[in-house]
């Protein structure tokens, strides 16, 4: 096989040494792939290709995702009573970090009615049924 050349690969050696504890820190607080790739002085390819090739990097990046989408889902649920706390910023921010989507269906069976169904996961039923108090 011959070397096609070019830049060597970044390898986790290659990353600043606490590396694993800063991206979980930071993602604890919400921070995204974006930021934490900006952090660890790589682009997103690179990082995404380090998720691919070492399994200690993508382990670590599963629970910064989960730390993420927790950190964001706490600010919704904390925000419940607050007047100046955008819903609709936060509803998008959901939507686009963590693939949230509206599913819509209409039904025409000469019956004059339609359905709309919201997807959502487990966890936001459980939430949905602790803020109901059911």
């Amino acid at each position: 096989m011959t070397d096609k050349g070019g830049r060597p690969k970044i390898e986790l050696t290659d990353l600043r040494e606490d590396w694993k504890e800063h991206i979980l820190k930071e993602s604890s607080e919400g921070a995204s792939i974006v930021e934490l790739s900006v952090d660890l002085d790589i682009c997103r390819e690179t990082f995404y290709a380090l998720s691919e090739r070492e399994p200690e990097f993508s382990d670590t990046v599963k629970k910064c995702k989960l730390l993420s989408e927790a950190w964001w889902k706490r600010k919704g649920r904390t925000n419940l009573d607050s007047k100046t706390f955008s819903y609709v910023g936060w509803y998008m921010n959901m939507k686009n970090r963590f693939g949230w989507a509206d599913k819509q269906e209409t039904k025409n069976d000469n019956t004059n009615t339609s359905t709309i169904n919201i997807q959502m996961s487990k966890g936001d039923v459980d939430d949905l049924d602790n803020i109901l108090g059911e």
